[in-house]
Order: structure tokens, then C-alpha cells, then sequence
């Protein structure tokens, strides 16, 4: 087998073809590790080789659905055992963790053959994969671009033919928006449905659900099997599938009464380009026979905005706190400095906000079985756009010295931040506070041949009709024609 061929497969078929004797799965780690090579310097996806590990896997019988496939894993909460977590962080960088995440072991024992980690923004809090330790990411479709964040590494393995499918995991849309940028599927899981296990009972409060980015929908699916289901001591335990999520990609959705909204919720701009994608899936979905109607659930935008912020604060403040603080980027150390100031009724109260997100979405769910919306409100930023300007960050440094986090959230700063941080991205942070599954599908690109995604969420436990639609989606419009161009 030749890249060219490689690359036409998803890591279904590359498993049918080690299974049939056709390929070795020394032979497909030979030319995902000479595609990484290839793009190491104008993509870089992988921060960290694990071949030690990738060898030994190979030169043992492999079984699973995914017998032989190469696999990699995001550099965030997928831990390998022997190996740092880093995080994108230096402060995390020189520590190996004492054993596999459940997320790396179920893969394992799927037969994937784990030969790396993928970049990630710093400890997961930007939508831009870009950090000072391994440098940034960059978009195969664009390399001037970001691919996303936070599993922005994964996604532009995958996007760049490295890997057919990578670790993902998404606290506020970091499947989905990597997803939508790269041309890729990604559906984020409902709370619980894979655990976080066994460093963590959940992450972020239970925003986070770990899962995989992939080209094709039967992937995704068969994945999901593979990872579903609570692990020893898990906090939470998901009612089971009626069936294998497996089998859903095939299986008709039935008529869907399906809401469309191209509106962002804080208020901010909505790119054209971002706004067609998601109406273009109208049309599309109508065609298929489903019912597409314009609505919206009754939920302030900007409380959810303000509440997301308040977790990433917190969770910032007691990230840094396990570390030495010059090890962290100022970001980062600014975002510790405003959760310090909070106090722990207030951060509570802003947990318990969530619940009437939920109630809200669950009443909106009762009229309609899916939520349709752009994915992202803007084409992906060019490589350091996002970076804190030279002015603020020089305004910065006083006030973390000074510890002045609860003078700066007198000046409204919190509202300031979560439109910055969030108007190019706020239409996925609303399955993440109420735990609810979502996904990213590639329907459009423009015409400079950027991907655009569209976000289709779905009520609890819904991840079965998701899959079923996006099977549908990608019979009736197939994305894989499409290639980043070969420089990438």
C-alpha cells in the first residue's frame, strides 16, 4: 500500500484490509509515521512521538475493530501511561502520568496502534491551537490558518492524512469546532456517556466529553462502542443504546421537526459564509424529506457566555495552582488571577446556572428533535490573530503582580472577555453546560476552499439519531472528494 491509497481509507476499511492479509500493521504505522514526517513542519499536529509504545504495539497480535489502524491521541486528559500529559503547557511537559486514561486503554484494546500525542492549546482554553511550548498548529486547508482548538492537533492530523481518526475531546466546542474548520465529522457525546476516567471523575465540572475526530460518519460510530460505558468508580452512569451506535449510519432517521437559528447568541457577527453553510443544510435537510422551521430555545446567550467564562476561571485557578505559575503563559495566568477572585458561593451559584440552560433546552427539545446552527461564527483566524494584544498583555503584567482579580471583574472585564474570547465561536458552548450530544458536519466549503461546518444538537441521549442523521447527510452530499491541497 502507497500513501495515496492510505489516505482514500477510512480506519474501517484499513482494518478490513489488515484483517484480509492485504496490509501489514507495520506497513500502515510506516507510512502514517512518514505522513507525520512529511507535515511535521507546516502542519504541526503531533507534539509528542510515543514509539516505543506504537513498536511493541505492532509486533503483537492486534484484535478489535480497529486491528492495526494508527491512532493518536489529543495531549489533554488522554493519558498514556509513561508519558507527560502536557496539556500545550511547560508546566505539565516533564511529568509522565502513571497510567493509561480509559479513553487510551479501550482504544487500545480496539486494535488501534497509538504512535503519538496532538498539539493543544494550553491547558484546552483557546479555539486556536497555538501555545509557546510546541508552537501552533496549523490548518491543512490553509496553512496561514488555525485549524481550531482545542483538539486543533487532532483534527489537522486527520485533515492532513496522517491518521484516518484521532483523540478529541470538546469542554465548549473542541470537537466541533476543529471539526467544522478541518472538513472533518465530529459529534461530541453527551455528559457521561464516555468516562473521563481514571485520574478524573469529569472534567469541568462535566462539560467535557472525550470522543474522536474523524473523515467518515461508520468511524465515529463504531468508535463511540468502543468507548461508551462508565468505568470503575465513574460519577455518572448513562442509560445504554437501544442498539450499537454502529449500526445507526445506516438506518433512516424517520421524519426530524428540525429548528434553525443563524443568530448568534451573544450578538455578535455571523460570517456569511457561516451563515449559508448552515442554511444550505436547511435546504439540504428539507430535501431529505424533514421538516426545518426557525426557532431558537429560550436561553440568554450571554448568561451562558458569562457562566462558561466563570468555569474556564476557575478551572484556570486551580490548574496553575498545581504548578509553578512563571511555567504558564500569561493568558493563562490572567484567566488563574480573575478565578482567584472569585469565591466559591459565586462560582457555585454560576454551576447551579446550568440547570436552567438545561431546562430551557429540554423544553425546547419537547417541539422540536434537533437544533440546527452554524458551528462557528467566523472563517478560521490566521496563525497568531488571536494573540492578546502587546497593549493589554503589558496592562497585564501590574495586575498579576498586584493579584488585582477582583478590582479587574469591577470593570466589566467579564463581559468584555466572553465576547472576545466567544464571538467566533458561540454557538457550541450550549451542549457543553447542559450535557446534551452535538455534532459538526462538513456540508460546505467556500469558494477559496476553506470548510465551513454545520452544528446539528440534539436532546439527551440522542447521540443514536444524530448518527442516523449524519449517515443520511453523508449519502445524500459526500464530503470525501474533498483534500486539503497536497502542500498542507
Amino acid at each position: 500500500m502507497q500513501f495515496d491509497e492510505y489516505r482514500r481509507h477510512d480506519a474501517t476499511a484499513l482494518a478490513k484490509r489488515v484483517a484480509n492479509g492485504e496490509v501489514t500493521p507495520q506497513r500502515l504505522l510506516e507510512l502514517a509515521r512518514q505522513r507525520a514526517a512529511q507535515t511535521a513542519t507546516t502542519i504541526n499536529a503531533i507534539n509528542r512521538p510515543l514509539d516505543e509504545r506504537a513498536d511493541t504495539q505492532v509486533q503483537q497480535p492486534l484484535t478489535g475493530p480497529f486491528a492495526g489502524v494508527p491512532f493518536l491521541v489529543k495531549d489533554l486528559a488522554q493519558d498514556v501511561a509513561g508519558s507527560p500529559t502536557s496539556m500545550g503547557s511547560r508546566a505539565f511537559a516533564a511529568t509522565p502520568v502513571a497510567e493509561d486514561a480509559s479513553f487510551v486503554a479501550r482504544a487500545t484494546s480496539a486494535g488501534l496502534v497509538t504512535f503519538g500525542k496532538t498539539n493543544t492549546p494550553e491547558l484546552g482554553f483557546k479555539a486556536s491551537t497555538e501555545n509557546r511550548t510546541f508552537g501552533a498548529t496549523r490548518n491543512p486547508w490553509d496553512p496561514a490558518r488555525t485549524p481550531g482548538g482545542s483538539s486543533g492537533g487532532s483534527a489537522a492530523a486527520v485533515a492532513a492524512g496522517i491518521v484516518p481518526m484521532a483523540g478529541a475531546n470538546d469542554g465548549g466546542g473542541s470537537i466541533r469546532i476543529p471539526a467544522a474548520y478541518c472538513g472533518l465529522f465530529g459529534l461530541r457525546p453527551g455528559r457521561g456517556r464516555v468516562p473521563a476516567g481514571p485520574r478524573f471523575g469529569e472534567l469541568w465540572e462535566g462539560a467535557v466529553s472525550d470522543h474522536v475526530l474523524t473523515r467518515s460518519v461508520r468511524d465515529s460510530a463504531t468508535m463511540l462502542d468502543i468507548l461508551a460505558g462508565p468505568d470503575v468508580g465513574a460519577p455518572f452512569h448513562v442509560a445504554p443504546p437501544e442498539r450499537p451506535y454502529a449500526d445507526e449510519p445506516g438506518r433512516p432517521p424517520g421524519h426530524l421537526r428540525i429548528a434553525l437559528s443563524t443568530r448568534s447568541p451573544i450578538g455578535g457577527r455571523v460570517h456569511p459564509e457561516c451563515r449559508c453553510a448552515a442554511e444550505a443544510a436547511a435546504e439540504l435537510l428539507q430535501a431529505l424529506g424533514h421538516t426545518v422551521v426557525e426557532a431558537e430555545p429560550a436561553v440568554d446567550g450571554m448568561a451562558l457566555a458569562r457562566c462558561y467564562l466563570t468555569l474556564n476561571f476557575g478551572q484556570a485557578a486551580a490548574m496553575v495552582a498545581t504548578g509553578r505559575a512563571h511555567d504558564f503563559e500569561l493568558d493563562t495566568r490572567a484567566l488563574a488571577m480573575l478565578g482567584r477572585a472569585l469565591n466559591s458561593g459565586e462560582y457555585v451559584s454560576a454551576r447551579q446556572e446550568w440547570n436552567r440552560f438545561g431546562r430551557a433546552l429540554g423544553a425546547f427539545f419537547g417541539d422540536y428533535d434537533l437544533y440546527l446552527t452554524p458551528t462557528v461564527a467566523d472563517l478560521p483566524a490566521r496563525i497568531g490573530e488571536m494573540d492578546t494584544p502587546r497593549a493589554q498583555q503589558l496592562a497585564l503584567r501590574p495586575l498579576l503582580r498586584l493579584n488585582a482579580g477582583r478590582l479587574l471583574m469591577k470593570t466589566g472585564i467579564v463581559d468584555k472577555l466572553a465576547f472576545r474570547s466567544l464571538e467566533r465561536t458561540p454557538f457550541t458552548q450550549l451542549a457543553n453546560l447542559t450535557g446534551t450530544p452535538a455534532m459538526s458536519v462538513p456540508l460546505h466549503w467556500t469558494d477559496d476552499g476553506l470548510p465551513i461546518g454545520t452544528q446539528l444538537a440534539g436532546p439527551v441521549g440522542s447521540e443514536g439519531l444524530l448518527l442516523r442523521l449524519a449517515g443520511q447527510l453523508e449519502r445524500a452530499r459526500p464530503w470525501w472528494d474533498q483534500a486539503p491541497p497536497e502542500d498542507g
